[in-house]
Parts: C-alpha cells; structure tokens; sequence
C-alpha cells in the first residue's frame, strides 16, 4: 500500500466553503473511481487541511487520477475552482508508505448475485475501474444491513433491475483486501436494464454458461464464483437479528 498526503492551505476564513467544495467535487470522484480516503484532518488554525489516501500501488494511484481527470465531476470541480481561487492559496502532496499495520484486524463484507431473468441470461456488469472484464453485479454491505438488502439495494441503484433473492452459493475471502464476500442466487423481477450509477461502465444480461464463463469472466477468482452460483443448487439459510431485545430482522432460507 502506498498513502497520498494531500495538504491544502487555505483562507481560514472560508474554510466551511472549502469543505463544501471538497465533498460536492473532490471526494465523490476520487471515491467512485477507487481512491479510499483514509481521514482529513484541518490544522487549529484553519490555515491548511490535510488528506489522507490510500492506493494498492503507484500504478493503481496513476489509473485512479487518469478515470478521475476524465470524469464530468472533475471539469465541473476546475471550473469551480477558478470561481473560489481566493481560498485555496497553495497545495501541496507527497507519497508515504506505512512502516507496518497499527489498525485492529477488520474486514469489509460484500456481496454479489447470479441474477437470472426468464430465458436464463444472467445479469453481469462491468466498472470502470475494472472495465478489463465483467462480473457479477454487487457492491459493500453498508454497516447494520442485512446481506441480501445490501444486495437488493446495490443492484437497483446500479442498473435499476429488482431481484427476488432464493439462495447462497458460496462465502469467499480476499485476504489481501480483507474482503469477505458473499454470493447469492436469484431472479430478475424486471429485465429493462437502466444504468443508473456513474461507477458502472455497462450491464448486460448475457447467457453465461461454465464453458463461457471466461470469455467474459475474465478475473480467475470472479470467474469461480459465478461457476460455483452456476451449478449450485442447495443453500444456506442467511439470517440477520437484533439482539438487546432479540429482533429477526431479515431471513432467507429454509
């Protein structure tokens, strides 16, 4: 991992119009094309802020600002900029690498689903930051929320398809990310795709099979997912509680 630190000094007068400039342009691009922002901390004096973010690599940085700089947001961010010039007196930033992990062990939770419609096409999409090969669509559990709402939620706001979930097919884990994610399978309740969501290049349904898998599954680990979804035809029940008084608030499976 390598870290980008990012520091703005500023007119600490016009601090509260920064942020707003930083949260309406800077951080929803740099977020949906990859970049993870790891904190941003503004000084007492409110002369400089200062961000934080992490990259895979230094390649992996350089892609993420090129998607970033040919992204609407980020010509609607230079012409407000020229329009505010007076707050930002200078920036500066320079490139960190940690000289080891101090954070408690997490992980993230995400999940993904085979969506078939009638005629046994299955839903796939591709992202712009993975635009090298197609997946099953899907996205991170936010915190509190049962799996497959997190999946119902992410797949509506990507391509505007409802799905009716009926089964899990596998829980697989990347260690390197520390993402756990989990695989369900289920129907399209509607077939007209509508791109809804700036992070999806394109969404299909296409008819995939084991034998096709890879020439549009093109990522090995993805691609073994959609294969076990494919031939699964048990599942294991997914239940979400709340406990403090118990409460079921979502199950699926017998």
């Amino acid at each position: 991992m390598i870290y980008r630190k990012k520091t703005y000094y500023i007119n600490p007068e016009q601090v509260d119009t920064f942020n707003d400039f930083f949260h309406t342009y800077l951080l929803p691009n740099q977020w949906k094309n990859g970049a993870k922002l790891i904190g941003r901390w503004v000084s007492g004096d409110k002369r400089y802020i200062t961000a934080i973010w992490e990259y895979e690599s230094l390649e992996a940085y350089e892609k993420i600002e090129e998607r970033v700089r040919a992204d609407e947001l980020h010509k609607q961010a230079e012409a407000e900029k020229h329009r505010i010039a007076k707050i930002i007196l200078s920036s500066k930033q320079e490139f960190m690498e940690a000289t080891a992990d101090y954070h408690v062990p997490r992980h993230i939770v995400a999940v993904s689903g085979l969506i078939q419609n009638d005629c046994g096409e299955t839903l796939l999409v591709k992202t712009n930051w993975r635009n090298d090969t197609w997946e099953l669509p899907g996205g991170q559990v936010e915190e509190g929320e049962p799996l497959e709402i997190a999946l119902r939620r992410e797949i509506l706001e990507e391509t505007a398809i409802d799905v009716e979930l009926r089964s899990t097919t596998g829980v697989y884990q990347n260690t390197t990310g520390r993402i756990v994610s989990i695989v369900f399978k289920g129907i399209a309740l509607n077939t007209e795709i509508v791109k809804q969501d700036s992070e999806i290049q394109e969404a299909r349904f296409i008819k995939l099979t084991e034998e096709n898998v890879s020439d549009y599954i093109t990522r090995t680990h993805m691609a073994t997912r959609a294969i076990d979804a494919l031939k699964s035809s048990v599942t294991v029940p997914v239940e979400a509680v709340k406990v403090k008084p118990y409460e079921l608030l979502h199950r699926l499976g017998t």
